[in-house]
Protein backbone atom coordinates (compact mmCIF):
# COMPACT_ATOMS: atom_id res chain seq x y z
CA UNK A 1 0.00 0.00 0.00
CA UNK A 2 1.29 3.44 -0.95
CA UNK A 3 1.72 5.51 2.22
CA UNK A 4 3.00 8.71 0.63
CA UNK A 5 1.45 11.83 2.19
CA UNK A 6 -1.58 13.41 0.58
CA UNK A 7 -1.28 17.00 -0.62
CA UNK A 8 -2.22 19.89 1.65
CA UNK A 9 -3.21 17.71 4.60
CA UNK A 10 -6.01 16.09 2.65
CA UNK A 11 -7.04 12.57 3.45
CA UNK A 12 -8.36 10.77 6.47
CA UNK A 13 -9.70 12.64 9.46
CA UNK A 14 -10.76 10.64 12.49
CA UNK A 15 -11.51 6.97 11.97
CA UNK A 16 -11.23 6.57 8.18
CA UNK A 17 -13.49 9.56 7.49
CA UNK A 18 -12.51 11.77 4.60
CA UNK A 19 -12.91 15.48 5.22
CA UNK A 20 -11.59 16.65 1.84
CA UNK A 21 -11.03 14.86 -1.44
CA UNK A 22 -7.40 14.24 -2.38
CA UNK A 23 -7.97 15.90 -5.76
CA UNK A 24 -10.57 17.08 -8.25
CA UNK A 25 -11.10 16.01 -11.85
CA UNK A 26 -12.17 19.19 -13.60
CA UNK A 27 -13.44 19.10 -17.18
CA UNK A 28 -14.78 21.92 -19.31
CA UNK A 29 -15.54 22.36 -22.98
CA UNK A 30 -14.83 25.07 -25.50
CA UNK A 31 -17.66 27.42 -26.38
CA UNK A 32 -20.23 25.99 -28.77
CA UNK A 33 -18.62 22.55 -29.02
CA UNK A 34 -21.27 20.61 -27.05
CA UNK A 35 -24.72 22.18 -27.12
CA UNK A 36 -28.00 21.18 -25.49
CA UNK A 37 -29.82 18.70 -27.71
CA UNK A 38 -26.53 17.26 -29.02
CA UNK A 39 -26.67 13.63 -30.14
CA UNK A 40 -24.09 12.76 -27.43
CA UNK A 41 -26.58 13.93 -24.80
CA UNK A 42 -26.09 17.02 -22.66
CA UNK A 43 -26.56 18.40 -19.17
CA UNK A 44 -28.72 21.25 -17.90
CA UNK A 45 -29.75 22.48 -14.44
CA UNK A 46 -32.29 19.65 -14.14
CA UNK A 47 -29.91 16.93 -15.37
CA UNK A 48 -26.62 17.59 -13.59
CA UNK A 49 -26.45 15.31 -10.58
CA UNK A 50 -23.92 12.49 -10.43
CA UNK A 51 -25.42 9.40 -12.04
CA UNK A 52 -28.42 11.22 -13.52
CA UNK A 53 -29.35 10.74 -17.16
CA UNK A 54 -28.24 13.18 -19.84
CA UNK A 55 -30.80 15.18 -21.77
CA UNK A 56 -31.98 13.16 -24.73
CA UNK A 57 -30.82 14.23 -28.19
CA UNK A 58 -33.14 16.87 -29.66
CA UNK A 59 -32.34 18.25 -33.11
CA UNK A 60 -34.72 21.21 -32.69
CA UNK A 61 -33.11 22.28 -29.42
CA UNK A 62 -29.64 21.74 -30.90
CA UNK A 63 -30.48 23.94 -33.91
CA UNK A 64 -31.88 26.66 -31.62
CA UNK A 65 -28.69 26.58 -29.53
CA UNK A 66 -26.55 26.86 -32.68
CA UNK A 67 -28.40 29.95 -33.90
CA UNK A 68 -27.97 31.72 -30.54
CA UNK A 69 -24.16 31.38 -30.39
CA UNK A 70 -22.29 34.67 -29.88
CA UNK A 71 -19.41 33.42 -32.02
CA UNK A 72 -18.59 30.25 -33.95
CA UNK A 73 -17.73 27.12 -31.93
CA UNK A 74 -14.18 27.32 -30.59
CA UNK A 75 -11.59 24.76 -31.69
CA UNK A 76 -8.22 24.72 -29.94
CA UNK A 77 -5.55 24.04 -32.55
CA UNK A 78 -2.16 22.63 -31.53
CA UNK A 79 -0.43 25.97 -30.95
CA UNK A 80 -3.38 27.24 -28.86
CA UNK A 81 -3.52 24.00 -26.85
CA UNK A 82 0.10 24.58 -25.88
CA UNK A 83 -0.71 28.15 -24.78
CA UNK A 84 -3.65 26.87 -22.70
CA UNK A 85 -1.52 24.15 -21.08
CA UNK A 86 1.11 26.70 -20.06
CA UNK A 87 -1.59 29.01 -18.66
CA UNK A 88 -3.07 26.18 -16.55
CA UNK A 89 0.38 25.32 -15.20
CA UNK A 90 0.95 29.01 -14.44
CA UNK A 91 -2.26 29.35 -12.40
CA UNK A 92 -1.44 26.15 -10.50
CA UNK A 93 1.97 27.55 -9.62
CA UNK A 94 0.50 30.94 -8.66
CA UNK A 95 -2.24 29.42 -6.45
CA UNK A 96 -0.05 26.64 -4.97
CA UNK A 97 -2.22 23.94 -6.51
CA UNK A 98 -0.78 20.61 -7.60
CA UNK A 99 -1.55 19.64 -11.18
CA UNK A 100 -1.44 15.83 -11.30
CA UNK A 101 -2.60 15.56 -14.92
CA UNK A 102 -3.67 17.97 -17.65
CA UNK A 103 -4.94 17.06 -21.10
CA UNK A 104 -5.89 19.91 -23.42
CA UNK A 105 -7.93 18.59 -26.35
CA UNK A 106 -9.34 20.44 -29.38
CA UNK A 107 -12.76 20.97 -27.75
CA UNK A 108 -12.34 20.21 -24.04
CA UNK A 109 -9.84 20.09 -21.18
CA UNK A 110 -9.28 17.59 -18.37
CA UNK A 111 -7.36 18.59 -15.24
CA UNK A 112 -6.68 16.52 -12.13
CA UNK A 113 -5.65 19.00 -9.45
CA UNK A 114 -5.23 19.27 -5.67
CA UNK A 115 -5.45 22.46 -3.69
CA UNK A 116 -7.16 24.30 -0.88
CA UNK A 117 -9.76 26.03 -3.05
CA UNK A 118 -13.13 24.78 -4.24
CA UNK A 119 -13.11 23.16 -7.68
CA UNK A 120 -15.50 25.81 -9.05
CA UNK A 121 -12.96 28.55 -8.24
CA UNK A 122 -10.20 26.46 -9.77
CA UNK A 123 -12.21 26.02 -12.98
CA UNK A 124 -12.98 29.74 -13.17
CA UNK A 125 -9.28 30.57 -12.69
CA UNK A 126 -8.21 28.03 -15.32
CA UNK A 127 -10.65 29.56 -17.81
CA UNK A 128 -9.66 33.16 -17.11
CA UNK A 129 -5.89 32.50 -17.23
CA UNK A 130 -6.33 30.48 -20.44
CA UNK A 131 -8.48 33.18 -22.05
CA UNK A 132 -5.93 35.90 -21.27
CA UNK A 133 -3.11 33.73 -22.62
CA UNK A 134 -5.02 32.95 -25.83
CA UNK A 135 -5.81 36.63 -26.41
CA UNK A 136 -2.22 37.66 -25.69
CA UNK A 137 -0.89 35.11 -28.19
CA UNK A 138 -3.56 35.58 -30.86
CA UNK A 139 -3.19 37.44 -34.14
CA UNK A 140 -6.81 38.61 -33.99
CA UNK A 141 -8.19 38.38 -30.41
CA UNK A 142 -11.31 40.46 -31.03
CA UNK A 143 -13.12 37.93 -33.27
CA UNK A 144 -13.99 35.54 -30.43
CA UNK A 145 -16.12 36.79 -27.55
CA UNK A 146 -16.46 33.53 -25.61
CA UNK A 147 -13.91 30.72 -25.41
CA UNK A 148 -15.51 28.38 -22.85
CA UNK A 149 -18.89 26.85 -22.15
CA UNK A 150 -20.65 27.81 -18.94
CA UNK A 151 -19.34 25.78 -15.99
CA UNK A 152 -18.21 22.18 -16.60
CA UNK A 153 -17.69 19.06 -14.51
CA UNK A 154 -16.08 18.98 -11.05
CA UNK A 155 -15.64 15.41 -9.80
CA UNK A 156 -14.24 14.81 -6.33
CA UNK A 157 -11.50 12.17 -6.13
CA UNK A 158 -11.36 10.39 -2.77
CA UNK A 159 -8.79 7.65 -3.55
CA UNK A 160 -5.51 7.51 -5.40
Amino acid sequence: MDRSPLPYGRGSVGKNKMKYPIAYHITFTTYGSWLHGDERGSINKDHNQYGSDFLSPNSGLHKKEQTSLKNPPVVLYKNVREVVLKAILRVCHHRNWIAHAIHVRSNHIHIVVSGEDKPEKMMADFKSYATRAIKKNSNNPTTIRKYWSRHGSTKYLWKK
